[in-house]
């Protein structure tokens, strides 16, 4: 890694000098103020010092002297035959420990032929003959082992009950269908159970027969309650502030710029924007272009402490956008500091931005980590990058967020629109194409 240290009049300068030495990809570690010349200390001139650093994969190619290569002694050899000793009896299975490793790695007698057995004698035939008391020892060790058989039996039958649908519970031929197109877009098994049994219940008290299309209906009618089909999804008026947050590569910039333009081009409202997010130097010129076609303004803050002057900057603004930063959500410093970044007053939303191209076991741990948050509302990226919804009923109902937008391509301001569940509904229920 390349470090660097700036000493600057202003973050303007601090950022170009980067762009020029370090290119687009820098990152800033620290800035502080600081003072430079005057006299013991007094009559100093104000200054921030910055420190930026670039992975030397990134970093531009500098010109330099040509020097003579430098031979470099040969290394021992290492045996290759060693390291396979140490992993010959590790699992396929990660999450199942190697019980059986221990007993590969050490070569041990048994028990049982290091230990005298005075009892045992020989017959006069020649015969090995065994007292009583080995002989009900090895009956009751049969015994255990019989028991032990049974316990293993009886929990393979109680996991075939758990697993599979006996024939007397087995679903009528049209839930049976519906089931398994939610199974295909990746709903929750314990959901999907939950939401057929709750339909037939309803069938079963009704006491009419299971048709195609009683069966759509019921069923489509317990997906709209779960996605609250009934709540705004559009930013309300009377929003102050707007916090975007969510890991990294979901796109909550450009989003940003989407919602921005909407703001701007439906609503005329005035937008600011205010970035915490300086560990990526592109990103804050990503949100600057942005900022410079919609002409609105922009703040940059490096710490909690920069947000009242930025607020200071933009009270003429009707609603303000803050970006922040997406990096490790399991980073305790990055939750700390983006927990008093969200400290704002007066009226105030966070979006949690997630990606449907995300694994839901990944969405689920990320929705988990921002929940300590208050999160108001979830909005979900790339829809047109996959096929499977079903993220999007099992966060909404895992968590108890509501829906607010959907993008659907990177094209501003056109790729995003309000959520419809009813939409999404049918393309969990519609057949399959072929």
């Amino acid at each position: 890694m390349r470090v660097k240290r700036y000493v600057v009049d202003s973050m303007p300068d601090a950022l170009q000098k980067i762009r020029a030495d370090l290119g687009k990809d820098a990152v800033i570690l620290n800035t502080k103020e600081i003072r430079t010349g005057g006299f013991l200390g007094m009559f100093g001139k104000k200054k921030i010092e910055v420190i930026a650093a670039i992975d030397a994969a990134n970093a531009k190619p500098a010109p330099a002297p040509q020097r003579v290569a430098t031979q470099i002694p040969p290394q021992p050899k290492v045996n290759s035959q060693v390291a396979p000793i140490k992993t010959s009896f590790q699992s396929d299975f990660p999450d199942v420990p190697d019980v059986l490793a221990p007993a590969a790695m050490k070569s041990e007698p048994v028990a049982v032929s290091t230990v005298a057995q005075p009892e045992r004698v020989m017959n006069p035939a020649g015969h090995q003959a065994y007292s009583p008391s080995s002989v009900h020892s090895a009956a009751r060790a049969s015994v255990k082992d019989d028991q032990v058989m049974d316990e293993l039996k009886q929990m393979k039958e109680m996991m075939k009950k758990l697993t599979q649908v006996t024939d007397g519970d087995k679903l009528p031929e049209p839930l049976q269908k519906l089931e398994q197109r939610l199974y295909d877009h990746e709903v929750n098994p314990t959901l999907v159970r939950h939401i057929m049994d709750e339909v037939m219940a309803d069938f079963q008290l009704a006491d009419e027969p299971v048709t195609e299309e009683t069966a759509h209906q019921l069923v489509r009618s317990k997906l709209g309650e779960i996605l609250q089909t009934d709540h705004s999804k559009h930013i309300s008026t009377q929003t102050r502030v707007v916090h975007f947050v969510g890991p990294t590569g979901v796109g909550k910039t450009t989003t940003i710029a989407k919602l921005a333009a909407e703001q701007v081009l439906k609503y005329h409202r005035k937008v600011g924007f205010i970035t915490s997010d300086t560990y990526r130097i592109a990103a804050i010129e990503q949100l600057k272009t942005y900022a410079t076609i919609l002409n609105v303004p922009l703040e940059v803050v490096f710490s909690p402490q920069d947000l009242t002057k930025a607020f200071q900057n933009l009270a003429e603004c009707d609603i303000i956008f803050m970006d922040t930063a997406g990096r490790n959500f399991r980073n305790e410093m990055y939750v700390s500091e983006l927990n008093s970044l969200l400290k704002t007053q007066g009226n105030s939303e966070t979006i949690l931005v997630l990606s449907l191209t995300t694994k839901y076991r990944d969405l689920r741990a990320i929705t988990n980590n921002f929940s300590k948050f208050k999160l108001d509302k979830v909005l979900f990226t790339k829809m047109d990058e996959t096929d499977s919804y079903g993220a999007i009923l099992n966060v909404v109902h895992e968590f108890s967020l509501k829906l607010s937008y959907v993008t659907t391509g990177q094209s501003v301001p056109d790729d995003i629109a309000e959520m419809n569940e009813w939409q999404i509904i049918d393309l969990l229920l519609e057949e399959p194409r072929t």
